[in-house]
């Protein structure tokens, strides 16, 4: 099912579709974490990618949860933006030699991710709300809020020692 294809005639088909796309997404960042926090050479930014991945994890339960919470089946779609931001993270990654601008990389290539799901969520509560169904909203708030925190720890991160050290 395409974003604007005829599968989609309601509020309700689109809330389930971004469901469905964010549900993807959070599944594929549960894969790619671990390989980041494999690459990534700071120690706080390892167990800070460590930390999300545990995060990620619970995204996921929450998702599968308000799946059940609005009757929709727990079913993934195919997400090109976040395929795209993890292609594009795992190229970046490959081409960088100094393993301390490796990092910053890593940090930009995590907030692309966080961003996507920000505004995800943000639309999916304000859905959810609109559809009258504010116990989901209150389950996609506990992740966004966790979304935006992880962000503002990158940010913290990369201006206060990673991207300092890349400028070597």
């Amino acid at each position: 099912m395409g974003l604007f294809t005829k599968d989609i005639k309601t509020m309700n088909d689109l809330f389930v579709h971004q469901l469905q796309d964010i549900y993807y997404a959070e599944k594929q960042l549960v894969k790619a974490l671990p390989k980041m926090a494999n690459k990534a050479t700071d120690q706080q930014l390892k167990q800070g990618f460590l930390k999300h991945l545990d995060e990620t994890k619970t995204h996921v339960q929450r998702l599968e949860q308000v799946f059940q919470m609005h009757n929709a089946e727990v079913k993934a779609v195919n997400c090109p933006a976040i395929d795209g931001i993890i292609e594009e993270a795992d190229e970046v990654a490959g081409e960088v030699a100094d393993k301390r601008v490796l990092d910053a990389a890593l940090i930009n290539a995590a907030q692309a991710a966080e961003h996507y799901e920000i505004t995800r969520y943000g639309s999916l509560i304000a859905w959810a709300r609109q559809l009258g169904r504010s116990d989901c909203a209150a389950v996609l708030q506990k992740t966004l809020d966790e979304e935006r925190k992880t962000d503002q720890k990158l940010t913290s991160l990369a201006e206060g020692q990673v991207n300092m050290h890349a400028a070597g």
